[in-house]
């Protein structure tokens, strides 16, 4: 992991979220914090911080692993496993594997967040019947 005390406090944010710490996100992000992601594209703690609370009422025992951490200047980059399982199905383990680069501001608090993974492979290939149709364009695509 980064030596930097930045990324290591925002890793154990995001390793020790909880429905309820979700009210503390000022302490790492922001007041006008940008935040991406395939679903979300929002700005401000208020917008932040919805997103997050939307996370915990979709899926069942939400959870991030940071898998490795890396800092330049103000900007870092994770990479990360996110282990949840869906509402419908809680005994199905589900796991997503993504990055998210990262730019503090001058107080140390997340001014950007950025995540990148594949919602196509790690989500909707998963599902029952999208997941077919999924997996039947990627290999027509691949031909």
């Amino acid at each position: 992991m980064a030596d930097d005390p930045r990324v290591t406090r925002l890793t154990r944010f995001f390793e020790t979220l909880t429905l309820d710490s979700v009210a503390r996100i000022g302490s790492v992000y922001a007041d006008d914090a940008r935040f991406k992601d395939p679903f979300n594209e929002v700005r401000g703690l208020p917008e932040v911080r919805r997103v997050f609370v939307h996370m915990f009422e979709q899926v069942k025992n939400p959870r991030f692993v940071v898998t490795r951490a890396i800092s330049d200047g103000n900007d870092a980059f994770l990479t990360w496993d996110f282990r949840f399982s869906m509402n419908r199905s809680p005994d199905q383990p589900q796991v997503i594997r993504g990055a998210t680069h990262i730019q503090f501001d001058a107080d140390g608090r997340v001014a950007v967040h950025r995540d990148y993974w594949d919602a196509a492979e790690e989500l909707y290939e998963k599902l029952p019947l999208l997941g077919s149709l999924m997996r039947f364009l990627k290999r027509q695509a691949a031909r």
